[in-house]
């Protein structure tokens, strides 16, 4: 079966490998298709691109937008939008900077019990990446403080905590007329995952698709079996299209590359469906 991976990240955000070393992980995997999706940049394209050339991967162009609907974060894969777009450019600056000084109120937090710096956290990221929770995370393992991303994420970094805030996103609705203006393909990432998007009821996620909203990502090891079986039968109600990644993130998380796929079809539809700019075939 053709693999067909299209939800991953680079060091642009929060994963641990260069554009280039995803993109040969990709081929080493034996995948057909990946999608770059770092969280609300496109930084990284250029260089996968680059990386792919004369591989016979396709690369799909994306990122993995941040929205806030009530107390929860949802996040909206975008595929095949102009990067260029000024309502994009604009949008994504903005939560990237709302991320950015948010990190530092939350260093400036745990640091007034832990010995973490924000320097610290700055010594595990790349130039121009976007920082966050993840890099928090990086920098209280460097620091012997936790041993892992995951116990820093169920502990001191968790959102029911002392030391969390949340940071500036659009709703999901101006996220998805965003991406569709922009020519791009939304997809709600991993809509079932604990529970924790409940908020989000079926009749919303109609009105995402009325906007725009091209399918779910059910293939996610985070989504719960009952919350897969639920995301199937609304997309058959709505006529959405169902994805499955892997979301990847080098040595920041166990998700492997390939783990869940997407069928090519579905691919096919939402390569047809993208207007705003074209996949990278290597």
């Amino acid at each position: 079966m053709p693999g067909i991976d299209l939800h991953t990240h680079s060091s642009v955000s929060d994963g641990t490998e260069t554009p280039t070393e995803l993109i040969e992980a990709a081929v080493e995997a034996g995948l057909d298709a990946v999608a770059i999706t770092d969280h609300d940049s496109t930084g990284g394209w250029a260089e996968a691109f680059e990386a792919a050339r004369g591989t016979g991967l396709t690369v799909i162009p994306g990122m993995e937008l941040s929205t806030n609907f009530g107390p929860a974060s949802v996040h909206m894969l975008a595929y095949l939008f102009n990067a260029t777009d000024g309502g994009v450019i604009a949008e994504t600056a903005s939560i990237r900077d709302g991320r950015l000084h948010r990190a530092e109120r939350i260093v400036e937090r745990i640091g007034a019990d832990y010995d973490l710096t924000w320097d610290d956290v700055l010594a595990t990221s790349s130039d121009g990446g976007t920082l966050g929770r993840p890099h928090i995370a990086d920098a209280l393992v460097a620091k012997g403080i936790v041993s892992s991303r995951e116990e820093a994420f169920g502990n001191l970094l968790n959102w029911r905590g002392k030391y969390y805030e949340k940071y500036y996103a659009p709703d999901p609705l101006a996220g998805v007329r965003m991406i569709v203006a922009a020519g791009g393909v939304p997809v709600l990432a991993h809509p079932a995952t604990y529970g924790k998007y409940r908020p989000m009821d079926d009749r919303f996620i109609g009105k995402l698709r009325d906007e725009g909203l091209f399918g779910l990502e059910v293939g996610h090891r985070d989504n719960t079996d009952e919350g897969k079986e639920r995301l199937r039968k609304l997309a058959k109600k709505l006529g959405l299209e169902i994805t499955g990644s892997s979301d990847y993130h080098g040595d920041g998380k166990p998700n492997r590359l390939g783990e869940h796929t997407t069928d090519p079809e579905v691919l096919e539809k939402l390569i047809a469906r993208g207007t705003g700019t074209s996949p990278y075939r290597g």
